[in-house]
């Protein structure tokens, strides 16, 4: 079983740039789920939404190419793809010859499929799609929607994650409503590089109290742990916590070494937000 400790992050990694899927390193997603009390089948759907800024390779001549790659990984995959293995596979591309884009995309979806659904039965492939340069200047930059927690004048003293924070209006009218912060950071699990993030809470049921939220979010601030664990720790401190009818956590974390990673997890089925960028990203 791999585990963080044994990927590249943190190590001196050398640049290969000949195509190699083994550069990938999956991780299981059980450990970080039993830390929250996901033993079995988990209260969410959704998945992660990834975009690859710097993807590149040859065409059959030597000519360069290059596309913007976006990956919807579903999070009922047993495993993610530790990031900078992931962008040390995309490097591998790099002077790989390729009859035309429609290759590279199958041969990303193969790799990486395979990669997630590792150790168990693949039940569906991940999602990718090329952006040739000629769409690029339709790629389109927006906020989260939502009511921003951001505007409420806090004290905020906790920076490791606080559950307790967390409350909601028991004996009122339910209610819906969605919550958007920027104020979401946390580290990488290996390095303790800082992570930005944006996160959107939409949800109906008991109303949750608002400042006690964002300071439960401020709280992430030293936590140590990769973007999908912190946005599965909130979904189910919510949902434990405040009790709604239905939620669905959204992030949009800004990228690093080309590579952002947007998990989104929903107690019901529902449609994948668009995978459009933020300002920061």
């Amino acid at each position: 079983m791999n585990t963080p400790e044994q990927s590249q992050l943190g190590k001196t990694a050398a640049y290969v740039d000949q195509y190699d899927a083994s550069l990938l390193f999956p991780i299981p997603r059980a450990g970080k789920r039993l830390e929250i009390g996901v033993s079995g089948t988990p209260p969410f759907f959704g998945a992660d939404l990834w975009t690859a800024f710097e993807l590149s390779w040859l065409n059959l001549r030597g000519k360069p190419q290059l596309a913007l790659a976006t990956f919807t990984v579903p999070c009922e995959t047993p495993n993610i793809v530790e990031s900078k293995s992931f962008k040390l596979y995309l490097n591998s591309f790099n002077n790989s010859r390729f009859a035309d884009a429609a290759g590279v995309q199958a041969r990303l979806r193969a790799d990486i499929s395979e990669a997630v659904w590792r150790g168990a039965p693949r039940a569906a492939i991940v999602g990718v799609k090329l952006l040739l340069p000629e769409l690029f200047d339709r790629e389109q930059v927006h906020e989260l929607d939502g009511l921003s927690l951001d505007r409420l004048d806090v004290e905020c003293t906790r920076y490791t994650p606080s559950p307790e924070l967390l409350g909601a209006a028991f004996l009122e009218q339910p209610v819906s409503e969605v919550l958007t912060s920027n104020l979401l950071k946390s580290n990488c699990l290996v390095t303790g590089q800082p992570d930005w993030g944006s996160v959107r809470i939409s949800y109906s049921g008991p109303q949750i109290d608002q400042e006690g939220l964002l300071q439960y979010l401020v709280s992430f601030r030293n936590h140590n742990e990769f973007h999908e664990q912190c946005v599965e720790r909130i979904f189910m401190d919510v949902w434990t916590r405040c009790k709604p009818h239905k939620l669905a956590v959204y992030a949009r974390y800004t990228r690093r070494g080309g590579l952002d990673i947007n998990p989104f997890r929903t107690s019901h089925p529902a449609t994948l937000p668009p995978n459009i960028r933020t300002a920061r990203q």
